[in-house]
């Protein structure tokens, strides 16, 4: 289901609480808002439709990814980027790096572990910002 876009940046500086197997409902609530938004949105958290999980969903090369519980576990190669939000509004400047670790959970709570660079390590950053309550 394509849900409202939250706004409320209190909401949003919220650290979200961590997610788990019953949580599904709320990934595929996610992936159902990315899509409808797909012309100028390329990743979700959780919060971002009014639910305070640590869930997000992103476009991993053109296949739609669902990351549980993410947590990055290195990062290589500061840079500055700007950055837009569906939640916010206007560009803002970040800091980011080129090369992450992250580790997450799928929807059967198996854990994975994978390296992720560039374009998409930006988005993931992003994301997992919103998880962690940092608006950018």
């Amino acid at each position: 289901m394509v849900r409202p876009l939250m706004t409320d940046t209190v909401f949003l500086a919220q650290k979200a609480q961590p997610a788990d197997a019953g949580d599904v409902v709320v990934a595929d609530d996610l992936l159902d808002t990315l899509k409808a938004h797909e012309d100028g949105c390329v990743g979700m958290a959780a919060n971002m439709i009014g639910v305070n999980k640590a869930i997000i969903v992103f476009d991993s090369d053109g296949t739609p990814l669902e990351m549980f519980n993410p947590v990055i576990l290195y990062r290589k190669g500061l840079y500055l980027a700007e950055e837009g939000c569906l939640s916010l509004q206007g560009q803002r400047k970040t800091k980011r790096h080129r090369t992450i670790k992250v580790q997450w959970q799928d929807r059967t709570m198996q854990t994975h572990v994978k390296n992720f660079t560039g374009w998409t390590a930006q988005i993931i950053q992003h994301e997992v910002d919103h998880c962690n309550g940092i608006l950018i």
